[in-house]
């Protein structure tokens, strides 16, 4: 029967029939790699159904045979740190030999534009590409695009560190991993699966949102978008588009004059289903996080948040983020992962009023209130942010900060850095009022909070009427008293509560401090 089959049928059965599949593994799996020590090391990947597969890696040796669907998966036990190292994994039909492979902490970095922003974009780009010359450093930038349905397959490749590469790296996670390595010397594996412009929803899995009954009334509109999409009304809109963006075209063409050239714009993209699209619940896990998921990571630093302060659940970011987190821990098998993430940075307009309530500051405030979660932290950047620019340059601060976060809490190594044991900028711990005053006490404050600049400003009081004031404060140890002569019976303080506060408060090293609300007061926008 097989001889009347013709060639190009027996190379579809051959790709797409695992009794047939050649050995094939990830693409993580690839020269340059770092795999995470002090852990079992998972190695997986497909091949013929029954297949034998041998694999060994610096003197460990592991078997699989692959199962009826061509999936097999190996364990090695820990190592500590080291390489290089040559990984050879056997099959029937094929050997599969990588390269260049170190061993020492990786760590996965994820978010929307401001984690993929790369650092040929950043403040004093040229002088830090020169200065790159730091091959224990390997990034992996997860290129597959989004989907509907969780994928098992990534695409990317491992890049050694050097001036030649940093400029594509991922700005934040190559200054967070810089200065783990510098502090910790040894390889340090840097996953990068970030997209420009999505939403936290997008990144969790659909079974851990849909499960989430705080979450219900945001699922449920976007399963409504999906359900009441025009299809017919939405290629009209697009053919009318086209048109249009065809016209400008053409006009350009034909003019003299490059100052009378319209400005043309992107051209139209054909619609799709909310479902379909990149920022659809689950859509980027399933294309980028599910197919990572088993690679051995220490933790994961997260950069996102923006796209999400639009929206009208932006008061809900602290239960997405850990419907995220809880995932994201799940997926690895690792309930106590460290995870972190940059808390919004300062942005707009200069904060007038005492009180500025939006989805920035909700989100923000979402953050922090996210910290509750065990084995969290925090970069507060409120003071390295641009007031227009929602990509600011300073990238270097934010990684700085995460990486100290981790030093200390993650690593334990506080004691070896300058101002010892902080991870990060104050954080309120508790208020108490006392006759005219509030009283707030703070934790993350080293030797004492103080001011950036004289006298401490940013502070509002409201009393049982809902209306902030202006107030002064004053610092003393880990404690800063609030007061108001216009509000002589307070009841609660906000700290920062705007886009772009005017706060000052720092701890003795220098970090910001939190902006929070002590009340939880219906936000008026």
């Amino acid at each position: 029967m097989l001889k009347h089959i013709t060639l190009p049928i027996i190379a579809l059965l051959l790709c797409c029939n695992p009794a047939f599949a050649q050995l094939e593994i990830p693409s993580i799996f690839s020269d340059h790699m770092v795999l995470q020590r002090n852990q079992q090391i998972k190695v997986w990947g497909w091949s013929m159904a029954g297949d034998e597969i041998t694999c060994s890696l610096a003197g460990q040796n592991a078997r699989a045979k692959a199962a009826s669907d061509g999936t097999w998966f190996v364990n090695f036990e820990e190592f500590t740190s080291g390489g290089p190292y040559e990984l050879k994994i056997q099959g029937q039909r094929k050997e599969i030999v990588i390269n260049d492979i170190y061993i020492g902490e990786v760590w996965l970095c994820s978010g929307q534009s401001n984690m993929a922003m790369k650092v040929g974009g950043v403040l004093d780009a040229e002088t830090e590409i020169s200065a790159a010359k730091h091959p224990a450093i390997r990034m992996f930038t997860e290129s597959s695009s989004h989907a509907t349905e969780p994928q098992d397959r990534c695409k990317g490749a491992w890049q050694v560190c050097s001036p030649e590469t940093v400029r594509s790296f991922s700005a934040t996670a190559y200054f967070f991993g810089r200065k783990l390595q510098q502090e910790l010397n040894v390889p340090v594996g840097l996953i990068n699966s970030s997209v420009g412009g999505t939403a936290i929803e997008a990144w969790t899995s659909m079974p851990a949102q849909t499960s989430n009954k705080i979450l219900n009334p945001m699922m449920l509109e976007f399963a409504a978008q999906d359900k009441g999409f025009d299809t017919e009304a939405a290629n009209e809109r697009y053919q009318k588009s086209l048109a249009r963006w065809e016209k400008t075209k053409a006009d350009n063409a034909n003019t003299k004059g490059k100052d009378q050239k319209k400005r043309l714009p992107r051209r139209p993209s054909l619609p799709n289903k909310p479902s379909e699209g990149k920022n659809y619940p689950s859509n980027l896990f399933n294309g980028k996080v599910n197919p990572l998921v088993g690679y051995g990571i220490r933790g994961a630093i997260w950069y996102q948040g923006e796209r999400n302060s639009n929206g009208k659940f932006s008061d809900l970011y602290d239960k997405q983020l850990e419907t995220l987190i809880t995932d994201w821990r799940q997926r690895w098998g690792t309930p106590e992962l460290p995870f972190a993430w940059v808390q919004l940075p300062n942005f707009r307009a200069l904060q007038t009023d005492p009180s500025e309530p939006s989805g920035w500051v909700n989100v923000r405030e979402g953050m922090r209130r996210a910290l509750s979660i065990p084995h969290t932290g925090m970069a507060i950047t409120v003071d390295v942010g641009d007031a227009k620019n929602i990509h600011p340059r300073t990238k270097q601060a934010v990684g700085g900060r995460l990486a100290r976060w981790a030093l200390v809490d993650v690593y334990q190594r506080g004691n070896k850095l300058p101002g010892g044991n902080v991870a990060m900028g104050p954080l309120l711990k508790s208020s108490q009022t006392a006759g005219d005053r509030i009283n707030l006490t703070f934790e993350q404050v080293g030797k004492g909070l103080k001011s950036s600049k004289s006298p401490l400003q940013g502070f509002a009081i409201a009393g049982k009427d809902q209306v902030f004031h202006w107030a002064e404060a004053e610092a003393n140890g880990d404690q800063v008293s609030v007061w108001s002569k216009q509000v002589p019976n307070p009841v609660a303080v906000r700290y920062s509560w705007a886009a772009n506060p005017a706060g000052n408060l720092t701890n003795s090293i220098d970090l910001p401090a939190s902006p929070f609300r002590t009340d939880a007061w219906t936000e008026v926008e």
